[in-house]
């Protein structure tokens, strides 16, 4: 199943969209998704997930998003991210997941990080 189906299929159910990690394993190693990172700069520049953009929650627009490909979103330990794909979703966008484990549940379970 590819990314974008798997978003799509997570917003058509009543829960709040959420990748696990094995698909965030698949999107992280395929590119199929743009993964940005809410948390803030000092943090992401102590590791975050291969490919992450920074876009930190305190100064966070959902109209800049990147487009194109679908959107994962992702902070330390999923609070952050999930206040970013609440405003995200109330302003329209479609092709959008959260992955709560965050980068320290990616780390745990043993994923690449980049600095």
């Amino acid at each position: 199943m590819s990314i974008a189906s798997l978003i799509s299929r997570l917003l058509g159910s009543s829960s709040v969209p959420a990748i696990e990690h094995e698909d965030m394993q698949k999107a992280v190693e395929s590119g199929d998704c743009h993964i940005v990172d809410v948390r803030e700069p000092h943090e992401y520049a102590a590791g975050h997930i291969p490919g992450a953009e920074n876009r930190p929650l305190s100064s966070f627009d959902p109209a800049k998003l990147p487009k194109g490909k679908p959107v994962v979103l992702v902070c330390q330990a999923g609070g952050r991210s999930a206040n970013a794909l609440q405003q995200s979703i109330a302003a329209g966008h479609k092709e959008i997941a959260d992955y709560p484990p965050g980068t320290g549940g990616w780390r745990a379970r043993g994923g690449p990080v980049s600095m």
